[in-house]
C-alpha cells in the first residue's frame, strides 16, 4: 500500500482507481510468478511425473507456445469483445490450467494444464495491461502505473523461482500450481465489482484472415526456435518451422493491407514509436531472461549452488527490477523516454559486460550481485520506457491492440533468448572439454559478451531511430 500511495499522492488517484490498480497488478504478478516458478522444479517435476530429460523441456515450452502466439489475437479480441470480459476468461482458465497441473498423475495431464496456463496467460496479461492503461489517463499518471506493472512482473519472474524452490522443498512441486487457485477465485470474485465492462460499437468484426495468419505465424516462430535449442539450429524441423513461421508473417502483413477491418492496421504498424518501441522491449526482454539462465548455470553448475540458494541470490535482481520500476516513470518525466531507453541500454549493457569477470571462486558472488542489481535497475528502465512508448499517442479503443503488441513482444523475448543464449553457451563449453565447470564458465562468458553486445546494440537502435520523438 505504501508503494501505491507514493503514485497516488502525486497523481491524485481516487480511491477506486487504488483498488483497480492493486487488482490489476495482483494479476499480472501472479501472471509472471506463474512462468517461473516451475523452473526451479522441474527436476521434482520429472521425478515425480516419470517425465525423461528431453520431454522435460516441454513443461516450459507448452506454456510458451501459445502465451506468446496467442497474445495479439487476445489483445485485439479484448478490444472487439470487452476487456473485463477477457480478462475475467484469462483468471478462469488460469485457475483450472493450475488445478489440473496441480492433481497431474501422468505428464500428459499435466501439460494439458500448463498448455492452459499458457493460454490464461496470453488471454490475461494483455487484457490486464489494457485496462491499465485505459483506466488512466496519457502522461505522468499512466506512466507510474506502467512503471510499477513493470516493476512487480519483473519481481514476479524473480519470485516465481524463489517461490518454486522453496514450495518444493518444504511442501511439494504441486503447490507451485496450487497456489494460483486461491487467488484466482479471488480476482473473478472482485473484479465485478470493481472494473466495468466496456467493448465496441455493434457491428465490429474480426479479421480472420489476419487472426489466423499471425497466430500460426507466431506459433511457428516460437516452435522453431524452440526446437532450435533442442536439436540445433540447423536441424530441419528448426528450418520449416522458422521457414513457416516468415511465410505466414509476410501473408499477414499483406492481409491486412486488404482487410477492411484489420486485426492490426498497417498504419499502426507504419508508427516508429510503436515498431521500434517494440523492437527495444523484444531486446529488454530477450536479453535478461537470457541472462538470468546462464547465470543460473553459473551459480549451479560453477559454484555448487543448490536451486534455493540459486533463487534467493536472484533476489538481488529483483530487488534491482523493483527500483528500476519505482524510478521509472520519474526519470521519464524528467528526461524524456527516448533518452531513458538509450541510457538504460547503456547501463544494462555496461552491467552485463562486467559480468565477463566472474570466476570460479564464491568470492565472485560480490560482482555477481552487484552487477545483476545495477542491470535490473536498467532493464526495468528500459522496460517502463518501451511500455510507455509502445502504448502512446493511440486511442482507448486501439489500447487493448497496443497492449497485446508490446506483450507479444515480451513474451516472444522470454521465448528465445534461451535457446539462442544456450546455443552460444554449449558450443563453447564444448569446445572447452565438455561439462566440467571451467568449460561451463567459459561457455557463459562468450554467451553473457554476446548479451552485452546486443543490449548495446538496442541502445544504437533507439538512438538511431527514435531521435525524432515528439515528446523530447
Amino acid at each position: 500500500m505504501a508503494v501505491l500511495e507514493e503514485v497516488t499522492g502525486r497523481a491524485r488517484m481516487t480511491a477506486r482507481q487504488r483498488m483497480v490498480l492493486g487488482l490489476l497488478l495482483g494479476a499480472q504478478f501472479m501472471l509472471a510468478v506463474d512462468f517461473s516458478i516451475l523452473n526451479v522444479a522441474l527436476p521434482a517435476v520429472g521425478e515425480g511425473l516419470g517425465f525423461g530429460l528431453h520431454a522435460l523441456q516441454w513443461v516450459a515450452s507448452g506454456f510458451a507456445l501459445p502465451a506468446a502466439g496467442l497474445t495479439l489475437l487476445s489483445g485485439r479480441v479484448a478490444d472487439l469483445f470487452g476487456r473485463r470480459r477477457m480478462f475475467l476468461i484469462g483468471m478462469a482458465l488460469l485457475a483450472a490450467g493450475s488445478l489440473i497441473g496441480g492433481l497431474a498423475v501422468s505428464p500428459a495431464m499435466l501439460l494439458t494444464g500448463r498448455v492452459v496456463q499458457g493460454i490464461a496467460t496470453a488471454i490475461g496479461t494483455p487484457a490486464a495491461l489494457s485496462l491499465l492503461t485505459t483506466s488512466f489517463p496519457e502522461g505522468p499518471l499512466r506512466s507510474r502505473a506502467l512503471g510499477l506493472n513493470g516493476a512487480l512482473m519483473s519481481a514476479g519472474f524473480t519470485t516465481g523461482a524463489v517461490l518454486g524452490g522453496v514450495l518444493t522443498d518444504l511442501l511439494s512441486w504441486r503447490w507451485a500450481f496450487l497456489v494460483n487457485v486461491p487467488i484466482a477465485v479471488f480476482i473473478l470474485a472482485v473484479t465485478p465489482k470493481l472494473i466495468t465492462g466496456g467493448r465496441a460499437a455493434a457491428g465490429t468484426r474480426l479479421d480472420v484472415a489476419g487472426a489466423v495468419t499471425v497466430t500460426a505465424g507466431l506459433l511457428a516462430l516460437v516452435y522453431g526456435v524452440t526446437a532450435a535449442g533442442e536439436r540445433g539450429w540447423t536441424a530441419p524441423v528448426t528450418l520449416v518451422s522458422l521457414a513457416a513461421a516468415a511465410a505466414l508473417l509476410v501473408a499477414f502483413w499483406f492481409a491486412e493491407a486488404r482487410a477492411a477491418a484489420p486485426l492490426v492496421p498497417v498504419r499502426i504498424l507504419r508508427r516508429r514509436t510503436v515498431v521500434w518501441g517494440n523492437a527495444a522491449g523484444l531486446i529488454a526482454f530477450l536479453t535478461e531472461t537470457s541472462l538470468v539462465f546462464l547465470m543460473t548455470l553459473y551459480l549451479q553448475e560453477v559454484l555448487r549452488y543448490s536451486p534455493l540458494v540459486t533463487g534467493l541470490a536472484f533476489g538481488v535482481l529483483g530487488a534491482g527490477t523493483v527500483t528500476g520500476g519505482l524510478l521509472g516513470a520519474r526519470v521519464i518525466a524528467r528526461l524524456g523516454t527516448y533518452r531513458v531507453l538509450v541510457g538504460a541500454f547503456v547501463v544494462q549493457a555496461a552491467a552485463t559486460a562486467s559480468l565477463v569477470a566472474l570466476g570460479d571462486a564464491h568470492r565472485w558472488i560480490l560482482l555477481f550481485l552487484v552487477a545483476t542489481f545495477v542491470g535490473g535497475v536498467g532493464n526495468m528502465q528500459a522496460i517502463v520506457a518501451f511500455m510507455v512508448t509502445a502504448t502512446s499517442g493511440l486511442p482507448d479503443d486501439e489500447q487493448g491492440l497496443a497492449t497485446g503488441l508490446a506483450t507479444m513482444t515480451q513474451q516472444i523475448g522470454i521465448t528465445i533468448g534461451i535457446p539462442i543464449m544456450s546455443a552460444i553457451a554449449a558450443g563453447r563449453t564444448s569446445a572447452l572439454g565438455g561439462p566440467h565447470a571451467t568449460a561451463v564458465l567459459g561457455g557463459v562468458r562468450l554467451a553473457v559478451l554476446v548479451n552485452a553486445a546486443i543490449t548495446l546494440a538496442g541502445a544504437l537502435l533507439v538512438a538511431a531511430l527514435l531521435r525524432r520523438r515528439t515528446d523530447e
